[in-house]
C-alpha cells in the first residue's frame, strides 16, 4: 500500500469528524445578538476542537511526506489515531453543553491525551516499519514537544477538578505550540 491511499482515507475520516462538529453549531432561538451570545461555549469549543483536528491533519500530512514504508501495523496505528480523533465531537459537545464543567473538561483532556498517544504510537510504528536509520528517524528524533504536550494534557486533566479554566488553558497552550506544522519534518525534506 502507498502512503497516498492511507492519507486519502485519513483525509476522508477527518472531513467527517469536522462535519459532525460543525453540525453541533445550532442557530440561536432568538433573533438578536443576545441570543447568539448565549451560544459562546459552543463556539469556543468548536474553534478549539477544529484547531486541534486541523493540527493533526496538518502534521499527519507532514509526517507522511517522508514515509517510505507502510505495513499492517502502520495501518492499525493510523486507524487508532483516527478513532481517537473521532471522539472529538463528543468531547467537544459535552464540554460546550456544560459550559466547561470539571468532568467534561477531564474527558476532553483524556481525548486529547489519547490522540497525542495514538500519534506518538503511529510515529513509533512507522519507525519500526522503516527499520534502522532513515529520514523519518532523523525527523522524529526525541520528540520533546510531543512529550511536553502529554505532560500538559495530564496536568490539565488533574487541574480540571480544581479549576476547569486552568485545564482549558493547558489545552490551549498545547494547541498553540503545534499551530506551526512540525518543523522537524521540514528539516529533512529535500530542498526544491
Amino acid at each position: 500500500m502507498t502512503s497516498e491511499r492511507l492519507k486519502a482515507f485519513s483525509d476522508g475520516v477527518i472531513a467527517i469528524i469536522i462535519t459532525i462538529m460543525v453540525l453541533e453549531l445550532k442557530a440561536p432561538q432568538g433573533q438578536d445578538f443576545a441570543a447568539l451570545a448565549q451560544l459562546w461555549p459552543t463556539f469556543v469549543a468548536y474553534i478549539v476542537s477544529f484547531t486541534y483536528v486541523a493540527i493533526y491533519w496538518n502534521n499527519h500530512h507532514h509526517l507522511f511526506y517522508i514515509v517510505e514504508a507502510i505495513d499492517g501495523r502502520v495501518l492499525w496505528a493510523n486507524v487508532a489515531l483516527l478513532f481517537c480523533l473521532s471522539l472529538m465531537p463528543f468531547a467537544t459537545a459535552w464540554a460546550a453543553q456544560t459550559e466547561f464543567a470539571a468532568a467534561p473538561m477531564t474527558v476532553y483532556g483524556a481525548d486529547l491525551l489519547a490522540c497525542a498517544t495514538a500519534y506518538w504510537f503511529l510515529g513509533r510504528t512507522l519507525l519500526r516499519a522503516h527499520g534502522g536509520r532513515s529520514r523519518l528517524q532523523d525527523a522524529i528524533g526525541e520528540d520533546v514537544k510531543g512529550k511536553v504536550s502529554i505532560a500538559l494534557y495530564l496536568a490539565g486533566m488533574a487541574a480540571a477538578f480544581w479549576k476547569p479554566w486552568l485545564a482549558g488553558a493547558c489545552y490551549l497552550v498545547v494547541a498553540t505550540t503545534w499551530l506551526v506544522p512540525d518543523r522537524r519534518i521540514e528539516r529533512v525534506l529535500p530542498e526544491t
